[in-house]
This record gives C-alpha cells, sequence and structure tokens, in this order.
C-alpha cells in the first residue's frame, strides 16, 4: 500500500511541474481615459479664435477620429501587458482531474487512478527582477499615454490646419473667379483691337494664353479645395461624400486676436509628450539593464500540492485519500550559450540609445519651439508689409478709375490694374492664413500649453 501511495505522489507531483496554472492572480489597472487626455489639450486656447465651427470640428474629431481611438486602444494594450508581467510577481493556483492507469513491477494487474490534484506555485523574488519587470512595463505605459496625447495634439492642429486652407481656398477661387472674367475682357478686347489692326497678334496670343493660365489655375484650386474637405471629413471620422455640405467662416470673418508672444520659456519643452516619452523610455532602459544583469542570479521556487487520490471516482474527495506536498527549488543557469551576456549588452547599448535620443529630444523640441515663434514673428511682419503694397494697389486702382473715367486711359488698362489689385489681395489671403497655421504650429510645438 506505501508502494501505491508512493508512485500516486510522483504521478501527481510530476504533473503538477509540468501542467501550466489554470488561474493566475493579476491586479487590474484602468488606462489613463479620453477624458483625462482631452483636459490636458488647453481646448480653452481654440475657443480663443471665436469660430464655433471650427470648435464643433475639432469636438467631432474628439469623439470619432478613428486614429485617436487607435492611440487610446494602444494605451489599453500596455495596461494589460504590464497585468500579465505583473502576473508573475503573484502566485498561480490550478486544479484539476487527473484519470490514470498504472501497474506496480511487483503485480500483474494493472490499476485505474482518479486523482484530483489543487497546486500552487509561486516564485520567490528574492533580487526583484520580477518587479523590474513590471516597473518597465509601467513606463512603457507612460510613454504609452504620451503617445496617446501626442496623437491628440496633432489631430486637432491637424483639424485646425485643413480647416483654415478650405476658407483660404474659398477666398482664393472666389478672387480667382474675377481673374478669370477680367482676362476674359482682356482677352476680348485684345483680339478686336487686333482686328483693327491696333495690337499685335503677339500681343493677342500672349492674352489668350494669360487667360488660359487663370482657367488652369482654378481648376488647380477645387482640386486642392475637394481635397482638403475630403480630409477635414477622415479627421472628424466622418465618410468624404458628406464634405460637400460641410460649413467654416468666412474668409473675411476671420478675426486673429491672438498676441504673439515675445518669447517662450524653456522650461515649456518639459510638458510636450515626445520630451516626457523620451524621459521615460531612458527610465526604463535602465531598468532594462538591472534585469539583464540579475538573469545570472539564481531563481528560487516554492511548490504547493494538495491532491486526492482513489481507485473509485466516487469516493476521491475524502481526507483519508488527500496528498499533500510542500517544496521548493533553486536554480542557476551555468551555461546558457552566451546568451545572458549578450542580452546584457543588448540592454547596455538600448540604453545608451536612449540617452542620444533624449538629448536629441530636447534640442529638437527647442528648435521646433524656436521655429515656430521666429515663423509667427516674421510672418507678421511680412503680412503688414503686404497690406501696405495692398492698400497702396487700391490707391493706385482708385486714381486709374479716376483717369478712365475722364478718358485719359482705356478700360483695357483699368482692367489690367484691377487684375494687378486682384493678384495682391490673393497674396494678402495666403499671408493672413498663414498666419493663422503658424498659431496653430506654436500650439502644437508647446504641446497646447498656456503661454
Amino acid at each position: 500500500m506505501k508502494q501505491k501511495k508512493l508512485v500516486t505522489g510522483i504521478l501527481i507531483a510530476a504533473l503538477f511541474i509540468n501542467t501550466a496554472p489554470i488561474y493566475a492572480f493579476t491586479v487590474k489597472k484602468e488606462s489613463k481615459t479620453e477624458k483625462t487626455v482631452v483636459s490636458d489639450l488647453n481646448l480653452d486656447w481654440w475657443k480663443e479664435l471665436n469660430d464655433p465651427i471650427l470648435t464643433d470640428y475639432i469636438v467631432k474629431a474628439l469623439q470619432y477620429n478613428h486614429d485617436l481611438k487607435i492611440a487610446t486602444l494602444k494605451v489599453e494594450e500596455t495596461t494589460q501587458n504590464k497585468n500579465i508581467t505583473r502576473s508573475r510577481e503573484l502566485p498561480s493556483i490550478g486544479v484539476g482531474a487527473v484519470p490514470a492507469l498504472y501497474k506496480l513491477p511487483s503485480e500483474t494487474n494493472s490499476e485505474g487512478l482518479i486523482s484530483l490534484p489543487i497546486y500552487a506555485n509561486y516564485e520567490l523574488d528574492l533580487f526583484g527582477k520580477n518587479r523590474d519587470k513590471t516597473k518597465s512595463m509601467d513606463k512603457l505605459i507612460e510613454i504609452s499615454a504620451q503617445n496617446e496625447k501626442s496623437a491628440y495634439i496633432s489631430v486637432i492642429s491637424a483639424v485646425g490646419t485643413t480647416y483654415y486652407n478650405i476658407v483660404k481656398l474659398d477666398k482664393l477661387i472666389t478672387l480667382q473667379q474675377e481673374i478669370i472674367k477680367d482676362r476674359k475682357q482682356i482677352y476680348d478686347l485684345m483680339k478686336l483691337s487686333n482686328e483693327q489692326g491696333l495690337v499685335s497678334t503677339a500681343d493677342t496670343v500672349s492674352a489668350n494664353k494669360a487667360y488660359i493660365k487663370a482657367n488652369t489655375d482654378i481648376i488647380e484650386l477645387k482640386k486642392s479645395h475637394e481635397r482638403m474637405l475630403n480630409m477635414l471629413a477622415v479627421l472628424t471620422g466622418d465618410s468624404p461624400e458628406n464634405s460637400a455640405n460641410y460649413k467654416r467662416i468666412s474668409f473675411d470673418d476671420l478675426n486673429l486676436n491672438k498676441n504673439i508672444p515675445l518669447y517662450i520659456q524653456s522650461e515649456i519643452i518639459q510638458s510636450r509628450p515626445d520630451y516626457i516619452s523620451a524621459e521615460k523610455n531612458l527610465e526604463k532602459t535602465g531598468l532594462d539593464v538591472r534585469v539583464a544583469k540579475k538573469d545570472f542570479l539564481p531563481s528560487f521556487n516554492i511548490l504547493g500540492l494538495l491532491s486526492f487520490n482513489s481507485t473509485k471516482y466516487f469516493s476521491a474527495m475524502n481526507w483519508t485519500n488527500a496528498f499533500g506536498l510542500l517544496g521548493g527549488n533553486a536554480a542557476l543557469s551555468l551555461f546558457s550559450g552566451g546568451a545572458k551576456i549578450a542580452n546584457l549588452k543588448l540592454q547596455k547599448n538600448k540604453y545608451k540609445q536612449a540617452i542620444e535620443n533624449y538629448q536629441k529630444t530636447n534640442l529638437t523640441a527647442i528648435q521646433e519651439v524656436n521655429d515656430a515663434l521666429c515663423d509667427l514673428k516674421l510672418d507678421n511682419e511680412k503680412y503688414l508689409k503686404t497690406l501696405e503694397s495692398y492698400d497702396a494697389e487700391k490707391q493706385d486702382y482708385y486714381y486709374t478709375d479716376l483717369k478712365y473715367k475722364e478718358g485719359i486711359i482705356s478700360y483695357l488698362d483699368l482692367l489690367q490694374k484691377k487684375e494687378a489689385l486682384l493678384t495682391t489681395e490673393k497674396t494678402v489671403t495666403n499671408n493672413k492664413t498663414e498666419l493663422f497655421i503658424n498659431q496653430i504650429g506654436l500650439y502644437k510645438a508647446v504641446a497646447g500649453a498656456k503661454i
């Protein structure tokens, strides 16, 4: 009988050691919610533009943009990977049912056996290796959360930029239609004058070429206009088929009432997602180096088993049939073909790369903030100069119109002067839009921080 119990114990112990646990304890940590992310974006900055239509598009993008949904799911994915890693810090417990048939050497008959094992396994984390792995995953979650914030900033900035480009193109198409109308009149006048021998055929051909080019230019503008509308639709999670009905503000109603900051504190870059991600990645790779070093240390495991064994199916759950086992093991890898050494060198290499990436990110962040501020200041000066030129063109056109009304110049001269005015107005339109886009560029460069 003792021999049978010994066989049963060996059988169940072997089963316990080689069977994966049925259930492992995990601790769930809620990922950062979308509401928390949005609260970090300084959406009041957009409200200060006093354009409810644009604000509505941004809100819609925050709710329906697929890139943002993917970024949020990435955070949740990283959180669950962290939970898997953390489960290794906790004991695993399993239950099972093992029917078996065995024969002892001293006997001729075989016997059936039913076992109901309850087993537990716990790795003693004496050196903190598993804890460091969990800490490394915590850093990965923080990096993922910063990537999520970066995605939010990029998407809403893209919405704003696309929106203002659409408003600009609305204005440019209107101006181009006026230019086409004038060039058609110029060509007709030139053609009539050529028939009367007042102008050369070469001048008439040049007028016709200008008229054709004006029609070609408006096709390009309309193509860009439609593409921008389609882009806005995708950014807001809508079908491009609905983009033709999208509302927007009139270009003439645009009012840039934001002040241009004289300077920006260098500390502002510390709130940028890429800067924080680089910092957290540096911390993560440092932990990974520690884990690689601890792989050289022995591992310790505690094993526990309680099994109810019986040759009768309905009498297994009986304390007299119970078999218990409590033990442990210590293991130290003596030779792994150089894998552990190579892994340590690899993690150290990643740590050095993380240092370089952190320093590069720091410099790049400073550059982008300075570039955004520089663009905003200089483009504002350019816009003011363009306004002066436009005012001069309007004054010149006014006096040209007076000359035409007094019969001093021809209608053809007036049309040519009007085209010059419309061309300058197109430049003003482009430069004014550029200021709005530069403001968005600065918002993106400082990651929505208040400045």
